[in-house]
Protein backbone atom coordinates (compact mmCIF):
# COMPACT_ATOMS: atom_id res chain seq x y z
CA UNK A 1 0.00 0.00 0.00
CA UNK A 2 1.51 3.64 -0.43
CA UNK A 3 -0.47 6.81 1.18
CA UNK A 4 0.03 10.30 1.13
CA UNK A 5 0.67 12.39 3.99
CA UNK A 6 -0.28 15.76 3.72
CA UNK A 7 1.08 18.19 6.50
CA UNK A 8 -1.70 20.83 7.27
CA UNK A 9 -1.32 20.96 11.29
CA UNK A 10 0.09 25.04 11.29
CA UNK A 11 -1.46 28.14 11.63
CA UNK A 12 0.37 29.83 9.17
CA UNK A 13 1.67 32.53 11.89
CA UNK A 14 4.16 34.44 9.46
CA UNK A 15 1.49 35.03 6.92
CA UNK A 16 0.64 37.51 9.23
CA UNK A 17 -3.31 36.70 8.74
CA UNK A 18 -4.35 35.68 12.42
CA UNK A 19 -7.85 34.66 11.45
CA UNK A 20 -6.98 31.94 8.79
CA UNK A 21 -4.46 29.12 8.39
CA UNK A 22 -2.13 30.20 5.24
CA UNK A 23 -2.79 26.44 3.90
CA UNK A 24 -6.68 27.21 3.11
CA UNK A 25 -6.24 30.96 1.69
CA UNK A 26 -7.32 31.00 -1.81
CA UNK A 27 -5.04 30.86 -4.96
CA UNK A 28 -6.90 31.07 -8.11
CA UNK A 29 -10.40 29.99 -7.76
CA UNK A 30 -9.45 27.50 -4.57
CA UNK A 31 -7.73 27.00 -1.82
CA UNK A 32 -4.16 26.06 -1.41
CA UNK A 33 -4.32 22.83 0.11
CA UNK A 34 -7.28 21.49 -2.83
CA UNK A 35 -4.37 22.07 -4.88
CA UNK A 36 -2.37 19.56 -3.42
CA UNK A 37 -4.44 17.47 -2.74
CA UNK A 38 -5.48 17.07 -6.04
CA UNK A 39 -1.81 16.52 -7.48
CA UNK A 40 -2.09 13.48 -5.13
CA UNK A 41 -5.23 12.08 -6.44
CA UNK A 42 -3.83 11.83 -9.74
CA UNK A 43 -0.92 9.35 -8.90
CA UNK A 44 -2.89 5.90 -9.32
CA UNK A 45 -0.06 4.31 -7.24
CA UNK A 46 -1.69 5.93 -4.73
CA UNK A 47 -4.33 4.16 -2.21
CA UNK A 48 -4.94 6.77 0.38
CA UNK A 49 -4.44 10.58 1.00
CA UNK A 50 -4.24 11.26 4.51
CA UNK A 51 -4.39 15.43 5.67
CA UNK A 52 -3.28 16.17 9.05
CA UNK A 53 -5.32 19.14 9.82
CA UNK A 54 -5.27 21.44 13.15
CA UNK A 55 -7.63 20.00 15.06
CA UNK A 56 -9.70 23.43 15.28
CA UNK A 57 -10.31 23.44 11.20
CA UNK A 58 -11.07 19.87 10.76
CA UNK A 59 -14.45 19.96 9.95
CA UNK A 60 -14.09 23.20 7.61
CA UNK A 61 -11.22 21.38 5.80
CA UNK A 62 -14.12 18.62 5.50
CA UNK A 63 -16.54 21.23 4.30
CA UNK A 64 -13.71 22.46 1.52
CA UNK A 65 -13.42 18.26 0.51
CA UNK A 66 -16.61 18.02 -0.60
CA UNK A 67 -17.57 21.30 -1.93
CA UNK A 68 -14.26 21.23 -4.36
CA UNK A 69 -13.60 16.96 -4.57
CA UNK A 70 -16.42 15.58 -5.09
CA UNK A 71 -16.52 12.00 -5.57
CA UNK A 72 -13.28 11.99 -4.19
CA UNK A 73 -14.59 11.76 -0.68
CA UNK A 74 -13.54 8.42 0.06
CA UNK A 75 -10.16 8.54 -0.75
CA UNK A 76 -9.02 11.48 1.74
CA UNK A 77 -9.05 11.68 5.30
CA UNK A 78 -8.89 13.98 7.70
CA UNK A 79 -6.55 13.46 10.95
CA UNK A 80 -5.65 15.74 14.08
CA UNK A 81 -2.16 18.18 13.20
CA UNK A 82 0.04 16.94 15.81
CA UNK A 83 2.27 20.05 17.58
CA UNK A 84 4.95 19.77 15.05
CA UNK A 85 5.34 18.24 11.75
CA UNK A 86 6.33 14.91 12.75
CA UNK A 87 3.45 14.38 15.36
CA UNK A 88 1.54 14.80 12.71
CA UNK A 89 3.17 12.03 10.85
CA UNK A 90 2.74 9.96 13.88
CA UNK A 91 -1.08 10.37 13.98
CA UNK A 92 -1.43 9.72 10.63
CA UNK A 93 0.46 6.23 10.80
CA UNK A 94 -1.43 5.94 13.72
CA UNK A 95 -4.85 5.96 11.94
CA UNK A 96 -3.66 4.08 9.16
CA UNK A 97 -2.32 1.29 11.82
CA UNK A 98 -6.07 2.00 13.66
CA UNK A 99 -7.79 0.71 10.11
CA UNK A 100 -5.38 -2.79 10.07
CA UNK A 101 -2.39 -4.30 9.75
CA UNK A 102 0.25 -2.56 7.85
CA UNK A 103 2.71 -4.65 5.74
CA UNK A 104 6.66 -3.58 6.20
CA UNK A 105 6.80 -2.54 2.66
CA UNK A 106 3.77 -0.05 3.04
CA UNK A 107 5.37 3.40 2.12
CA UNK A 108 3.87 6.96 3.17
CA UNK A 109 4.53 10.00 0.92
CA UNK A 110 4.76 12.82 3.59
CA UNK A 111 4.23 16.28 1.99
CA UNK A 112 3.41 19.89 3.00
CA UNK A 113 0.31 21.06 2.21
CA UNK A 114 1.48 24.80 0.94
CA UNK A 115 3.74 23.40 -1.60
CA UNK A 116 0.67 23.43 -4.34
CA UNK A 117 3.38 22.93 -7.30
CA UNK A 118 4.38 19.43 -6.55
CA UNK A 119 4.67 17.79 -9.95
CA UNK A 120 3.27 14.02 -11.20
CA UNK A 121 7.28 13.66 -11.72
CA UNK A 122 8.39 13.91 -8.45
CA UNK A 123 5.87 12.35 -6.57
CA UNK A 124 6.33 9.51 -8.88
CA UNK A 125 10.35 9.49 -8.46
CA UNK A 126 9.84 9.39 -4.88
CA UNK A 127 7.81 5.95 -4.92
CA UNK A 128 10.96 4.63 -7.56
CA UNK A 129 13.71 5.88 -5.31
CA UNK A 130 12.20 4.16 -2.59
CA UNK A 131 12.76 0.27 -4.26
CA UNK A 132 16.78 1.29 -3.39
CA UNK A 133 16.87 3.17 0.23
CA UNK A 134 14.81 3.56 3.76
CA UNK A 135 13.85 7.19 2.90
CA UNK A 136 13.84 9.53 0.25
CA UNK A 137 14.45 13.09 0.01
CA UNK A 138 13.05 15.38 -2.58
CA UNK A 139 15.89 18.16 -2.88
CA UNK A 140 16.84 21.14 -5.21
CA UNK A 141 20.85 22.58 -5.38
CA UNK A 142 21.80 25.39 -3.79
CA UNK A 143 21.77 28.55 -5.97
CA UNK A 144 23.60 30.66 -3.28
CA UNK A 145 26.35 30.35 -1.36
CA UNK A 146 25.49 28.56 2.32
CA UNK A 147 27.41 30.39 5.14
CA UNK A 148 27.41 28.95 8.85
CA UNK A 149 27.43 30.66 11.79
CA UNK A 150 27.34 29.56 15.37
CA UNK A 151 26.60 32.87 17.37
CA UNK A 152 24.40 34.54 14.73
CA UNK A 153 26.89 37.20 14.61
CA UNK A 154 29.80 35.82 12.84
CA UNK A 155 31.10 33.24 9.91
CA UNK A 156 31.67 30.26 11.09
CA UNK A 157 32.43 28.28 7.96
CA UNK A 158 31.46 28.12 4.21
CA UNK A 159 30.65 24.96 2.94
CA UNK A 160 31.12 24.28 -0.85
CA UNK A 161 28.00 24.88 -2.33
CA UNK A 162 28.68 21.81 -5.09
CA UNK A 163 27.69 19.53 -1.71
CA UNK A 164 25.00 21.51 -0.82
CA UNK A 165 20.86 20.78 -1.54
CA UNK A 166 17.91 22.59 -0.18
CA UNK A 167 15.50 20.08 0.98
CA UNK A 168 12.10 19.87 0.18
CA UNK A 169 9.26 17.24 0.17
CA UNK A 170 7.75 14.85 -0.64
CA UNK A 171 9.49 12.99 1.79
CA UNK A 172 8.95 9.25 1.72
CA UNK A 173 9.50 6.23 3.98
CA UNK A 174 8.52 2.67 4.93
CA UNK A 175 5.47 3.18 7.68
CA UNK A 176 6.79 0.27 10.14
CA UNK A 177 10.27 1.48 10.09
CA UNK A 178 9.74 5.19 10.90
CA UNK A 179 7.54 3.80 13.90
CA UNK A 180 10.45 1.93 15.31
CA UNK A 181 13.27 4.55 14.75
CA UNK A 182 11.10 7.30 16.29
CA UNK A 183 10.35 5.28 19.22
CA UNK A 184 14.05 4.86 19.62
CA UNK A 185 14.97 8.29 19.42
CA UNK A 186 16.55 9.51 22.80
CA UNK A 187 15.16 12.72 24.11
CA UNK A 188 18.15 15.50 22.86
CA UNK A 189 17.61 13.45 19.10
CA UNK A 190 13.71 14.12 19.13
CA UNK A 191 14.71 17.91 20.19
CA UNK A 192 16.93 18.00 17.12
CA UNK A 193 14.45 17.06 14.44
CA UNK A 194 13.36 18.92 12.11
CA UNK A 195 11.72 16.87 9.27
CA UNK A 196 11.10 12.85 8.89
CA UNK A 197 14.26 12.33 7.19
CA UNK A 198 16.24 13.33 10.42
CA UNK A 199 15.18 10.51 11.66
CA UNK A 200 16.85 8.13 9.52
CA UNK A 201 19.80 9.96 9.23
CA UNK A 202 20.35 10.31 12.83
CA UNK A 203 19.97 6.09 13.02
CA UNK A 204 22.19 5.42 10.16
CA UNK A 205 19.61 4.83 7.57
CA UNK A 206 19.92 5.42 3.76
CA UNK A 207 18.21 8.20 2.67
CA UNK A 208 17.96 8.77 -1.47
CA UNK A 209 17.61 12.24 -3.18
CA UNK A 210 15.04 13.01 -5.18
CA UNK A 211 15.37 15.66 -7.74
CA UNK A 212 12.83 18.44 -6.73
CA UNK A 213 12.44 21.87 -8.83
CA UNK A 214 12.57 25.59 -7.51
CA UNK A 215 8.70 25.73 -8.82
CA UNK A 216 8.17 23.38 -5.83
CA UNK A 217 7.51 26.50 -3.85
CA UNK A 218 6.59 26.50 -0.20
CA UNK A 219 4.19 29.15 0.62
CA UNK A 220 4.83 31.23 4.16
CA UNK A 221 4.94 34.46 3.67
CA UNK A 222 2.47 37.07 1.52
CA UNK A 223 5.52 37.72 -0.49
CA UNK A 224 5.37 33.62 -1.58
CA UNK A 225 1.41 33.71 -1.70
CA UNK A 226 1.86 36.76 -4.65
CA UNK A 227 4.76 34.45 -6.62
CA UNK A 228 2.42 31.60 -6.42
CA UNK A 229 0.04 33.72 -7.72
CA UNK A 230 1.67 34.52 -10.55
CA UNK A 231 3.23 31.11 -10.88
CA UNK A 232 -0.48 30.00 -11.54
CA UNK A 233 -1.45 32.52 -14.08
CA UNK A 234 1.67 30.79 -16.06
CA UNK A 235 0.82 27.24 -16.28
Amino acid sequence: MIYAGILAGGIGSRMGIQDMPKQFLMLGNKPIIIHTIEKFLVVPDIDQVYVAVHPNWLVYFNDLVNKHLPGHESKIKGVDGGGDRNDSILNIIADIKAAGPVSDQAILITHDAVRPFVSYRMIQDNIKVMADYDATDTVVMANDTIVESQDGKSISSIPNRAHMFQGQTPQTFRINQFDSLFASLRQDEREILTDACKVFVLKGKSVGLVKGEYSNLKITTVTDLKIAEAMLGEI
